[in-house]
């Protein structure tokens, strides 16, 4: 992305909401899935107690926006069972027509600045390694993270904002119930958006390699 480029990274408002979504479904269709449930995602994570508007930004370009991303909280509980709350990220949307070209990157660094101002020190995300080793993500096997079912996903991530923050003990993440999606209410929600075809290509067999992957 050239430098010189004018773009600006602010709070979504009442009026985004929906040109929001109409991104997230242009940004992930067809991606992972035939379709994709990403855009009623972010529709239901608004109202969710978890949701973090603070950390909610989109990236506007000539009056356009392009780009979205936005946080929820999480946890890490240890053998103890003592909590440490957290953040994850997702949908991290940027328009097709614009991806590849920097946007992704603006919003990951002015969200990580925002997150460290309001004390978050750990991010922990699902997603390809290949987008988020540069931004200083690294596997969760390195900081003895895993999942509740005492798995290490290849595709869950973790960033210390706060570097050393994280010792060695073992965490087990706790995602948040915001990202459970109802796939009924899903199709219907659907129905309100320009009608799309659902199609098979490669890149979902990728992400479900990943999805089911995990280091041992």
């Amino acid at each position: 992305m050239n430098n010189k480029e004018s773009y600006i990274i602010r709070n979504e408002q009442t009026k985004d909401l929906w040109k929001v979504e109409d991104l997230t479904r242009k940004a992930f269709w067809n991606l992972n899935v035939p379709g994709c449930s990403e855009h009623y995602m972010v529709h239901v994570m608004r109202n969710h107690p978890d949701f973090i508007p603070e950390l909610d930004f989109v990236l506007e370009k000539d009056n356009r926006i392009i780009g979205n991303i936005m946080y929820t909280k999480a946890k890490l509980v240890d053998e103890e069972k003592r909590e440490k709350q957290i953040l994850t990220f997702g949908p991290l949307s940027v328009h097709p027509d614009f991806q590849r070209k920097g946007y992704g990157k603006a919003l990951l660094e002015y969200s990580f600045d925002k997150a460290k101002e309001m004390s978050y020190d750990v991010i922990v995300i699902f997603g390809n390694p290949e987008n988020y080793v540069s931004r200083g993500f690294k596997s969760c096997k390195k900081f003895n993270i895993c999942t509740d079912q005492d798995f290490y996903p290849a595709a869950m991530l973790v960033k210390e904002l706060t570097e050393g923050c994280l010792d060695q003990r073992k965490w087990r993440y706790i995602e948040s119930e915001a990202y459970q999606i109802d796939e009924t209410a899903l199709e219907q929600f659907d129905l309100n958006f320009e009608k799309k075809e659902k199609k098979c290509q490669p890149s979902q067999e990728e992400f479900y390699i990943l999805s089911h992957s995990k280091i041992i």
